[in-house]
Parts: C-alpha cells; sequence; structure tokens
C-alpha cells in the first residue's frame, strides 16, 4: 500500500509502560490499495502522466543486453548477421529456396533482422511481471508502464540493426539507385513496434496469471518465424489456396513483404496495405492495453 499520509504522533508520556515506543495515528483517507484498478481512460491518463520515467527507464536500460561482452557494440550487429549467415547456407546453398528471388541476399537479411524484431517482441513479454515483483509489490503505478518501457528499450536497440540491414541489403544489390520508398522502412519500423508493444502486453498478462504458458509462446515464436516467409518465397513453395491465404495475411509476413518491396524491389506498399498494417498495429495495442489492464488488480498477489 501506499504510505503516503498525514500521520501524527501521540506523546506516549502517559503510557502505563515507560520506554514504550511512541503510537502513531495515520489517516487512511490517504492510502491506497495496490491491488486497486482505476478505469481504462484514467488508467491511460496515468501512464500518459508518467511518460517520462517510461522514456527514462527505457533510455536507462536501452544497449545493455549485450554490454557484459566486450564487444557489445559489435554483437549488436554481428550476432543477427551471423544467423543471417547460417540461414543462407542452409536455406540458399542446401535447400535451394534462393531460386527466383532477386536479391536472395539482400532478401534474407531483411527478413531475419527485422522477424528478430516481431518475435523479440513477443517473448519480452515473458514473466515481465513476476520479474518486476519488487517494484510491483512496493509502488502504485499503472503496471502497463512496464511493458511500455520494454517495448521503447527495443525501438532504441534494434535502431543499429535496422539500419545495417537496409545498407547491407543495398549493398548486396551492387549499390543499385537508392529509391525514395526506402524510406518507408521508418513508418514501418515505428509500426512494427507498436504492433509489438501490443504482443508484449498480451503475453505479460498470459505468463503471469500461467507462467507454464511460456513455453508455448516459445514454441509459437519460432513457428512464426519459420513460417513467415523469412527464407523462402510463399508464393513459390505454397502452392495450396487454404494455407496460402492463411500465411499471406499473417501480419509479420505482410511487414516483411512492404519492407523487402520499399528497399529491394521500388515497390512501395500500397493503401490497402498501409490500411492493413495499421489496423493490426494499433489493433494488437488496443487489445492488448484492454486485456493487460482487466488483470491490473490481480498482478500483486500473482507475483
Amino acid at each position: 500500500m501506499d504510505t503516503t499520509s498525514d500521520s501524527q504522533p501521540i506523546d506516549s508520556g502517559g503510557s502505563d509502560h515507560p520506554g514504550a515506543a511512541p503510537s502513531v495515528v495515520v489517516d487512511t483517507r490517504n492510502l491506497h490499495s495496490l491491488q486497486s484498478r482505476p478505469g481504462f481512460i484514467e488508467y491511460c491518463r496515468q501512464l500518459w502522466a508518467r511518460r517520462a520515467f517510461i522514456w527514462a527507464d527505457a533510455r536507462f536500460k536501452a544497449l545493455r543486453t549485450t554490454k557484459d561482452y566486450r564487444l557489445w557494440r559489435t554483437w549488436l550487429v554481428l550476432q543477427p548477421l551471423l544467423d543471417v549467415a547460417f540461414y543462407a547456407f542452409l536455406f540458399g546453398l542446401i535447400l535451394k529456396t534462393s531460386r527466383g528471388i532477386d536479391n536472395f541476399i539482400g532478401f534474407l537479411i531483411l527478413g531475419v533482422i527485422f522477424m528478430r524484431m516481431i518475435t523479440g517482441q513477443l517473448s519480452q513479454g515473458i514473466m515481465l511481471i513476476r520479474n518486476s515483483r519488487g517494484m510491483i509489490q512496493t509502488f502504485t503505478f499503472p503496471r502497463a508502464s512496464l511493458a511500455i518501457s520494454q517495448t521503447l528499450r527495443s525501438l532504441l536497440d534494434n535502431i543499429l540493426p535496422a539500419v545495417i540491414a537496409v545498407i547491407m541489403a543495398l549493398a548486396v544489390q551492387n549499390f543499385s539507385p537508392l529509391s525514395w520508398s526506402a524510406l518507408l522502412v521508418i513508418p514501418l519500423f515505428f509500426l512494427i513496434h507498436i504492433f509489438g508493444c501490443g504482443l508484449t502486453l498480451i503475453t505479460a498478462r498470459l505468463t503471469a496469471v500461467l507462467p507454464d504458458t511460456r513455453a508455448l509462446i516459445d514454441f509459437f515464436s519460432k513457428a512464426w518465424f519459420f513460417l513467415s516467409g523469412v527464407m523462402f518465397s510463399i508464393e513459390r513453395f505454397v502452392d495450396h489456396p487454404v494455407m496460402y491465404d492463411a500465411m499471406t495475411a499473417n501480419p509479420a509476413y505482410i511487414f516483411l513483404t512492404a519492407i523487402r518491396g520499399s528497399v529491394l524491389y521500388d515497390a512501395p506498399p500500397s493503401i490497402g496495405t498501409w490500411i492493413t498494417l495499421l489496423a493490426w498495429s494499433f489493433g494488437t495495442l488496443c487489445v492488448g492495453m484492454i486485456y493487460f489492464w482487466q488483470a491490473e488488480a490481480r498482478y500483486v498477489r500473482l507475483t
């Protein structure tokens, strides 16, 4: 409980027990339960009021994932590129999924690095509430700020890999003339993180209420990565109409297709694609916020 109150000490001079500690009267009107849940509009207002703290927390924690390494800045870029090299060898050279794809290396670089961003945000909500038990049990604040701060941290962490991915994808295309459409990666990058914030909120509540769901989320994350056309062309390998429609309706696939088209193929997303991505991004964020807020009063007990 928040112990901020107008407390008045009472003189214990007349106590029947000499030397006893003075008693204190606490005005309970100024105490707030840690298990309270405000209305949704008020909840959003409280989040906005704490925007400076959320941003400061994200900035402080950003770029710290690999700081235990001596060359931690290098590993921010090198680690995803090692993944690209492995997938290029396995899928491009051995399984021959590169056939029919212009600039397969660029296709793969953009697919792997941006898909890692999406699945990373799905996974970062796992056990977020339980790992923050100390703060949750001590202070009264909207717990969604934890997920929002985590998303902002990921956004800052992902700027450098995103820039390197675009540069390298264009470099292996023999530095063909840069199209203005490559700049559309910027709004797409922000939409990915808005979408990811909704995913973080959903997985944060799921794993707080049912910790065993983290195993299912890990499995789903891996399956999502391999079924989103990261290393192969869905148009070439999937010919069943129902399966094709399901795989191409996948929001991760739509994001990757929009990014690849903008950077590599001078094919900016259509108006319909932008509407779809906006709906997925802000729709997932709204669903995640409401779903997370509904359990707000339970997080103290769950930790």
